[in-house]
């Protein structure tokens, strides 16, 4: 168990790192959007790759694993992600992303028929009168165009996620698609040569989330995924934008309004009262 939760929790702290990470590449023009997820899917599509390489040796990528509808979403998260960086702080951002993914996740579930409990219905409830509140016009809302992007990397990494649901070999399928999305963007990446700039700090910054937070964080987390119940491994998410927020307030210098603390509360707390009374 100690094990577990070590890797549990270097996972949120990578996926925490990855907001600080491009908020920090983003707002102060080291590097452009584009330049940056390119970078960050190309080194970590290199990392996961080479991870195989030594786990399997010659066997890498023999049964083709992942698919190109997983590798859009992966890419339409990417640049959604990178793009609302441009407008959102690190703890904002995170917020909206993660409450996103829930969201798109719950939704699906109950498309598919898994109709909420009096309890788990609250908890939508709450959560998204939160949400509202959130995004309601006055002086501390977050950029409209910044949310509706992050709202949408969510969505996408909610889809790519359940579309991972249920995958025999999670280290490969994230691979091949990282792999495949690379592929998607390289127009993109001859854009950007041409057009976007990058300085060194922007392409050290975009490696770090490829490399680190990106493709060992997914590595290490996909490993301890299995040891989790699957409320844990929901709830656990939710210490994101917590990490995202004190990591904002520490190297970033950020500040925080009333209005994103009450929010995050009743955000988090509604989500999470939803997925732990759905628990079954």
């Amino acid at each position: 168990m100690p094990v577990t939760l070590v890797l549990t929790c270097v996972a949120m702290l990578a996926f925490a790192a990855n907001s600080l990470l491009a908020r920090a590449a983003l707002a102060g023009g080291a590097i452009d959007a584009v330049s940056f997820t390119v970078i960050r899917l190309a080194s970590g599509a290199g990392a996961l790759v080479a991870l195989m390489a030594w786990q399997r040796g010659g066997r890498v990528f023999r049964d083709r694993p992942g698919n190109f509808a997983a590798a859009l979403c992966l890419l339409t998260y990417g640049f959604g992600f990178s793009l609302a960086y441009l407008r959102l702080g690190a703890a904002t951002g995170a917020l909206i992303l993660f409450a996103s993914v829930q969201a798109c996740m719950i939704a699906w579930g109950v498309l598919r028929g898994q109709r909420p409990g009096a309890v788990e219905f609250a908890g939508l409830i709450v959560a998204f009168s939160a949400f509202v509140y959130l995004l309601l016009p006055g002086l501390h809302t977050p950029d409209g165009l910044g949310s509706l992007l992050m709202m949408g990397a969510g969505i996408a990494w909610g889809a790519y996620s359940l579309r991972g649901r249920g995958g025999t070999d999670p280290l490969g399928e994230t691979a091949g698609n990282f792999a495949r999305a690379t592929l998607i963007c390289l127009p993109l990446a001859a854009l950007s040569v041409a057009r976007g700039h990058a300085s060194n700090l922007g392409v050290v910054l975009a490696l770090t989330s490829g490399v680190v937070t990106s493709g060992l964080g997914y590595a290490i987390w996909y490993r301890v995924l299995p040891r989790l119940k699957p409320v844990v491994a929901a709830s656990v998410q939710l210490t994101v934008p917590l990490i995202a927020t004190v990591g904002g307030l520490i190297v970033l210098q950020e500040t925080l309004s009333v209005r994103l603390v009450v929010a995050g509360v009743f955000i988090l707390g509604g989500v999470g009262l939803t997925i732990v009374s759905h628990r079954r």
